[in-house]
């Protein structure tokens, strides 16, 4: 995922953290500036759902303004090519080894 509040705080005209912290106050939102401004430099890793409501009321955009997906190959540095949709081509379920029988094994007792 993409992160881009700082786009959306600019289509505001916000543009330091400081005055992010004014606008979430100003519905509410009462993050610690040590929040915001973490908020503000880089893309979290979580955000709960209702402060994610709170800055999408602050800064008047949707969620879908604030992430943007991205491609899972740009974020694990493999070319595109090599991605394919589950079952495009092979079984869409494992093959059992051969000698196995292709039997479950039970799980062991408690």
């Amino acid at each position: 995922m993409k992160w881009n509040l700082r786009w959306a705080a600019a289509k505001r005209d916000i543009w330091r953290p400081t005055q992010l912290q004014a606008a979430f106050r100003e519905v509410g939102f009462t993050p610690s500036l040590s929040k915001v401004a973490a908020l503000w430099s880089g893309k979290p890793v979580t955000v709960r759902l209702e402060d994610l409501d709170m800055i999408c009321a602050a800064l008047k955009c949707t969620v879908a303004d604030l992430m943007e997906a991205e491609p899972v190959a740009a974020v694990e540095g493999r070319p595109e090519t090599e991605q394919r949709a589950v079952g495009e081509s092979g079984p869409a379920r494992p093959i059992p080894r051969p000698g196995s029988g292709g039997s479950r094994r039970s799980l062991p007792p408690n």
